[in-house]
């Protein structure tokens, strides 16, 4: 095989179809929009628009509210650790923060915390300082001869 032999597979790729140039090209005159009106002309917007009657989505009840004040936890799994353990990003000797989670890349960001879940199995000896952490999470760690120290929450006013 040469790189100047390469191709697509057939039928991989679809020509371009050229509109408004000729009525033998079959999308000629109207290039395929139909007969006037709005949709027919360019910068097209009626999605929801119901011809001046209240749109569906104004219609129905709102429902629920939004709390600012939820803390929001960066979820962590047993086995996620274990697993940064075993490649070598996380000391097991060390206490494990929010800050070495992120600087590990076990979690992109710690949000208002890291709370610690008991998926998986753990089998190092470790210690945490975390947000807060399920009682399975607790159970597992202590088996394993670790720690969990639960911290209390940063507010960091992230809504």
């Amino acid at each position: 095989m040469k790189l100047n032999e390469i191709r697509d597979n057939p039928g991989a790729t679809k020509d371009r179809v050229r509109v408004g140039r000729g009525i033998g090209s079959g999308k000629g005159k109207t290039a395929g929009r139909g007969v006037k009106g709005q949709k027919a002309r360019a910068g097209v917007a009626v999605k929801g628009f119901e011809g001046g009657q209240m749109p569906l989505h104004r219609r129905l009840p709102k429902r629920g509210f939004f709390n600012l004040f939820r803390t929001h936890y960066a979820a962590v799994n047993l086995d996620r650790i274990q697993i940064a353990i075993d490649a070598g990003k996380l000391d097991g000797a060390a206490p494990v923060t929010a800050e070495t989670l992120v600087a590990a890349g076990v979690v992109r960001r710690a949000k208002d915390g890291i709370k610690l879940l008991g998926s998986g199995e753990l089998r190092a000896k470790v210690s945490f300082e975390v947000a807060a952490a399920s009682k399975g999470a607790i159970e597992a760690v202590e088996k394993a001869g670790g720690k969990v120290t639960v911290l209390a929450p940063v507010a960091s006013g992230e809504a």
